[in-house]
């Protein structure tokens, strides 16, 4: 192994009397930087990436696994060797659970040392060069995929491992991979689009062969439940792409048994259509037939159209013949404050049958992204932006609640209403006053756009979307485009590039997850 230029950073407290261990790497080619306190540790990593930590168990102040569990929250990748004085299985269970990658029992020796770090930083190449080689075999099959046609079920399946490999890649930090692996995608999105272009108007006029879309879910997945007098939680999480939920799936895995489905959002991929849809069980222009006082679609107030979930969800339980006794309850979260309020009152839940909770954090977070240069420096890609979706949940008030929910013995289905694209190319778009300022979608009358990026909807009604007059319409974004009038085309293209945006046809938006998770009993654990 070539040693020039790896950084090692040792933390302990008595570092003073680690001096002749430190010299003997030095002298065999380790860059080596010490702290004295876990506080110090954290600040150098958040200032520099290290190849390796030795870190002491036993330390003043922070100790050592306080330490790891800070460590992995900012670099989760780093390889961690704990040296302790201690052999208790407890501690060693508690700190490889924290993914420790390797122990020492002081007293160390110097060549101890030197044989921990050659072990783990050379198996950790090993494992890379393998993952590189298994990748592009990967790559090439996935590439002969999209070259092909592929119907729905094959683009599901096509997908989650384009996910996995997301995840894995992560792990690796190959910027070489990383680029392949995004050429990739972008591919596939291109033929995505034009599948859904080609199969959309068959799926929501009732193809026997069509997936389950965004008005199946609750009477797929929920309704059974609650037919069958299970205590259910159908929480949305809003703007969930499949890959964050990957990510944050095996935090929740010790409470649940984990069962993972697919559904496709309908379009146009956002809020005022795909959620609405979900909890009315019904398609937008249903919506205006059959609640004309909650769904104006002439209106210009997209949010305003959020506001009635409760009541689709009544009117879908009333259809389907579901009596929920006492009523079901309906909770929507916004802010930190809403959420920490609804973590209190948990328990209070314990014996309503059937609750329904939205969380808008996601989606709250992407746009917010896209308006902080503080954020977007935290998370300028989508491996980061994962990161840090994963952090959030793990602090959040929403992890305790979906937990409490696992100790009520509650069976939850978790979902979300439409995923998220990182929007990389401006595609021009023409209209009057009239048409609307959505990025990755637009409606009005007498559009100007360019096929190659845009699906246009020119018949609404066919689609099952609301007309609102003969010359209305939808104008909806392909791959990664985004939209931008001609009138400060170059301003706008600027402020939005970069940015995650949801409306359009993508993978990211489309292909979305639905988990139902069955608490595990804990007593036989």
């Amino acid at each position: 192994m070539d040693t020039a230029n790896r950084r090692i950073l040792w933390v302990d407290d008595e570092i003073d009397m680690l001096k002749p261990h430190i010299i003997f790497l030095e002298q065999r080619g380790y860059d080596v930087a010490t702290a004295t306190s876990g506080e110090v540790a954290i600040e150098m990593i958040k200032e520099g990436r290290y190849d390796i930590i030795l870190l002491d168990e036993m330390m003043v102040g922070m100790d050592g696994l306080t330490t790891l569990a800070e460590m992995k929250e900012l670099d989760p990748s780093v390889p961690v060797v704990m040296v302790t004085k201690s052999e208790e299985e407890d501690l060693m269970n508690d700190a490889l659970g924290k993914r420790i990658d390797d122990f020492l029992i002081k007293p160390v020796k110097p060549t101890q040392v030197m044989s921990a770090i050659k072990r783990i930083l050379d198996g950790r190449r090993m494992r890379r060069d393998r993952m590189a080689q298994t990748y592009a075999q990967e790559n090439s099959q996935l590439r002969a995929q999209i070259m092909g046609t592929m119907d729905w079920r094959e683009w599901i399946q096509f997908y989650t491992k384009v996910v996995h490999w997301d995840l894995e890649l992560d792990r690796v930090r190959d910027p070489g991979l990383r680029q392949i692996h995004h050429d990739l995608q972008r591919s596939a999105n291109a033929e995505f689009s034009r599948y859904v272009e080609g199969a959309y108007e068959g799926w929501v006029n009732d193809d026997p062969d069509r997936p389950l879309l965004s008005p199946d879910i609750f009477r797929e997945y929920v309704a059974p439940l609650l037919t069958a007098k299970k205590k259910v939680y159908f929480v949305v999480l809003d703007c969930l792409r499949l890959d964050h939920w990957m990510s944050l799936m095996p935090s929740l895995e010790p409470f649940f048994d984990i069962e993972n489905h697919y559904y496709y959002s309908i379009l146009p991929t956002a809020t005022p259509y795909s959620r609405n849809a979900l909890f009315s069980g019904l398609y937008p222009t249903e919506f205006g037939e059959k609640f004309p006082d909650i769904w104006d679609a002439r209106s210009k107030d997209q949010y305003g159209k959020n506001r009635y979930e409760r009541q689709l969800m009544d009117g879908q339980l009333r259809r389907m013949g579901i009596r929920v006794n006492p009523n079901h309850k309906y909770v929507k979260i916004y802010e930190k404050d809403e959420a920490d309020n609804v973590r209190r009152k948990m328990v209070s839940f314990h014996d309503i049958p059937f609750v329904s909770l939205v969380y808008n954090f996601v989606d709250i977070l992407s746009h917010g992204r896209s308006e902080s240069e503080i954020l977007q420096e935290i998370a300028p890609d989508e491996p980061a932006f994962r990161s840090l979706v994963r952090s959030w949940f793990l602090h959040s008030a929403l992890y305790d609640i979906i937990v409490e929910m696992a100790r009520q013995k509650a069976t939850v289905v978790l979902t979300t209403d439409h995923g998220a694209v990182l929007s990389k190319r401006a595609a021009l778009i023409r209209g009057n006053k009239a048409t609307t300022t959505n990025i990755r979608y637009k409606f009005g009358s007498n559009l100007g756009y360019n096929p190659k990026e845009t699906f246009l909807i020119d018949d609404p009604g066919r689609f099952r979307l609301p007309t609102d007059g003969v010359s209305k319409q939808y104008a909806i974004a392909k791959e990664d485009y985004y939209f931008v009038y001609p009138t400060e085309f170059h301003k706008y293209e600027r402020q939005y590039r970069g940015s995650f945006q949801h409306g359009g046809i993508s993978t990211e938006e489309m292909i979305l997850p639905c988990a139902v998770m069955t608490p595990r009993d804990r007593s036989r654990r």
